[in-house]
């Protein structure tokens, strides 16, 4: 990449020249052929990460011709095709009521606070834009979840359209819970060398969210658009504009964020189950200087598939700050606060390298030495996934901003669950991210003139998860401990109102802006185990001998004699004959029956008088579409205060089915949809009657000129 570097600049002012849209067009061809060409970047041209399948690479010379003959080609075609979308874009502009569509997506503002700040007066810009156009509440989707409502506002579908129910789905054939919104498959066919692995085939990522978002709908009319950290778009869409991946994007691990907590005492290891949390490094010190390991994907290019390594050193230097040495680069690293970003190389094979990034919270240097890392995340810069479309955009933004944050979670929720950070060491983190996002969106509207801009900030949602304990004294995560934080909430609800209040000073009166939240928040105080339940009313039976179990993925059930269980945040599955690999329960009036009764039964789930459950939905009451079977039986709709337990997300079955939740992660929105609605602010007025999230998308058709497609369910907010 070094040719690149060089010639960076010159790229950049022949984009500047053309314009963003077409600018970006011409680097990425002439990033394509370098890329391919460059004689340090021969060997690695395609590699995927991902849960549980790790890493796997393609890289061949013939690959290379091939990669290079497609760009090539592309060059060659390019003016052709540029043409006919000017001509498209052209229709569809003349029909357009303005330029540019503007949607700032903050991740789980609640209504009720959003409402109380307005009245205090700490959200003037807020104010504001919803005085001079509208405000409203939003609706969301069963369930509430992000990947969900996100994939709704994208699609302007229902779930039984675009096929995202939860966070997690079960695997019918082994009952285990995988992605629900992608799949990751490795490289069917290798070639054995010795000790090693040598790919033959392309690994493959594919997205698991049905119909077509909005923005390929206005690419095919030749309308441009930058979409931002919009979840679940893992792998990008391919369409006619720029995206950066956001939620489900994986850590250099495969895994959805697991950071590293480096110490000189205890045992290495997980600090927790499934694919998220920590894992506690051991590092020897030897005088004043400390060794470790930064910790890597297991090797695809070897059998035994050995974990790779990157062995660095820390020690004092004379500035008074600590030195890291790694892979031949020394990193300067303050003591008490966040390092820049380090990039971390880790050398598969002769000629192999996967690169990563992480930044490091060195708290102490001298004895006891300790260290938390982030989760090592792709390199934006030598991305070895596909994280961005085109490939070159993410390239670019780190070449414009630095390296920045690729982790779909990119607030590391778990490091403050577990205690290997503060509060204040969380914050801070948040608020980093928090500013690359805006340096992306300023970007984006300072080059999109005309045509849409989307960008979701996370941070809401993240602060509110692990701070709602702080608005809520009687909260069993703060069992009588000091309310040190207060106003760590409203504090990033007014951050948020001074990042629209940026946007609206870069608007005109052409472009319509849009901030909208996907659901609201409440208090998370006390988990639901459905499992445990489900085994005390006998629908789920364990193995003899094994009363309940602790170990995930419903190991020790009895799948002779169930007849329901449940994975995931949201709902329970009906252990179908035919549909599941060893269902019991035969299809159709039999199961409809069984819904119907664990409805009756749930909707009078009673906890020390506290109606815990607000409704039960069957599944197909509130879905209609062709992916309707991938859906739980039953959703189950909480009641505020309650969420299913942890351990009940990964189908675990504990003793009890009521238990206090007693971690950081406080607040949450996995209830029922009607008590946790989003916001929606806008700066032109909207047609009376309620608004859904599902609304956005043929909204933004409708201002753009495009005709809004059948298998959308929204409806225009004009």
């Amino acid at each position: 990449m070094k040719v690149l570097d060089v010639i960076w600049p010159s790229l950049c002012r022949v984009r500047d020249r053309l314009g963003f849209k077409l600018g970006c067009l011409v680097v990425a061809l002439i990033v394509e052929v370098i890329w391919h060409c460059s004689a340090s970047e021969q060997l690695i041209q395609v590699a995927y990460i991902g849960p549980g399948a790790g890493i796997a690479v393609l890289g061949s010379f013939l690959a290379v011709l091939a990669a290079i003959s497609v760009s090539f080609l592309a060059i060659l075609t390019w003016p052709v095709r540029r043409l006919w979308r000017a001509i498209r874009g052209q229709k569809a502009y003349a029909r357009a009521q303005v330029k540019r569509v503007v949607i700032v997506g903050l991740d789980g503002l609640e209504p009720s606070l959003v409402e109380s700040y307005l009245k205090q007066g700490l959200l003037p810009n807020l104010a504001k834009l919803g005085k001079a156009g509208a405000y409203r509440h939003l609706g969301t989707t069963y369930p509430p979840l992000s990947p969900v409502a996100w994939s709704s506002f994208a699609t302007g579908a229902n779930p039984g359209k675009h096929n995202i129910f939860d966070f997690l789905a079960p695997n019918r054939h082994n009952y285990k819970p995988e992605m629900s919104s992608v799949r990751i498959s490795e490289a069917r066919r290798t070639l054995k060398l010795g000790s090693y692995a040598i790919p033959l085939s392309r690994p493959r990522i594919t997205l698991l969210r049905k119909s077509k978002p909005f923005w390929s709908v206005l690419g095919e009319s030749g309308i441009f658009s930058s979409i931002v950290r919009v979840p679940i778009t893992f792998p990008p869409d391919k369409f006619y504009g720029v995206q950066l991946s956001a939620m489900c994007v994986p850590d250099i691990l495969g895994s959805q964020g697991t950071f590293f907590y480096y110490s000189e005492s205890g045992e290495s290891g997980s600090t927790t189950d499934g694919e998220v949390g920590g894992r506690r490094v051991i590092a020897q010190r030897v005088r004043d200087h400390v060794h470790a390991d930064f910790v890597g994907p297991e090797n695809p290019f070897r059998c035994d598939r050995q974990e790779l390594r990157a062995p660095f050193t820390i020690g004092p230097s004379k500035s008074g700050f600590a030195r890291l040495r790694v892979n031949g680069q020394d990193v300067v690293l303050p003591v008490g606060a966040y390092s820049d970003w380090v990039k971390v190389t880790f050398r598969a094979a002769p000629g192999m390298k996967i690169n990563g990034v992480c930044r490091l919270y060195l708290k102490r240097l001298e004895e006891p030495f300790e260290m938390y890392c982030t989760p090592i995340q792709i390199d934006p810069e030598k991305p070895v996934m596909p994280i961005s479309h085109p490939r070159v955009y993410g390239i670019y933004l780190s070449k414009l901003l630095g390296t920045y944050a690729t982790l779909g979670l990119a607030e590391d929720t778990w490091s403050l669950s577990e205690g290997a950070v503060t509060e204040d060491v969380f914050l801070d983190q948040v608020y980093d991210i928090h500013r690359e996002r805006e340096q992306m969106l300023f970007d984006s509207l300072k080059r999109v003139r005309r045509g849409t801009v989307v960008c979701v900030f996370d941070a809401p949602d993240r602060v509110q998860h692990m701070f709602w304990r702080f608005l809520d004294v009687d909260h069993p995560a703060l069992a009588g401990g000091a309310n040190t934080h207060p106003d760590a909430i409203r504090d990033m609800y007014i951050e948020m109102d001074r990042t629209v209040g940026r946007v609206v000073e870069q608007i005109d009166s052409d472009t319509t802006l849009f901030v909208m939240s996907d659901h609201g928040f409440k208090p998370f105080r006390r988990g639901v185990d459905l499992n445990a339940w489900l085994l005390a009313n006998g629908y789920l039976v364990m193995k003899d001998g094994a009363e309940s179990s602790s170990a995930p993925y419903l190991a020790e059930v009895d799948w002779s004699q169930t007849r329901a269980y449940a994975i995931g945040l949201a709902g329970i599955y009906i252990n179908q004959r035919g549909r599941e690999a060893e269902g019991i329960v035969p299809k159709g009036a039999d199961t409809q029956s069984l819904v119907m009764e664990l409805k009756q039964k749930l909707d009078r789930l009673d906890d020390d008088g506290i109606q815990a459950i607000h409704e039960t939905v069957p599944r197909e009451e509130v879905y209609e579409g062709p992916y309707v079977d991938g859906a739980p039986d039953l959703i189950i709709g909480y009641n505020i205060g309650y969420r299913v337990a942890w351990d009940a997300a990964v189908g675990k079955c504990g003793s009890s089915v009521f238990s206090d939740n007693t971690k950081a992660w406080s607040g949450d929105h996995c209830i029922h949809p009607k008590l946790v609605p989003g916001v929606l602010f806008s700066s032109r007025p909207l047609r009376d009657g309620e608004a859904n999230i599902i609304d956005l998308a043929p909204t933004t058709l409708n201002l753009m000129g495009v005709e809004t497609p059948l298998y959308m369910d929204g409806k225009s907010l004009l």
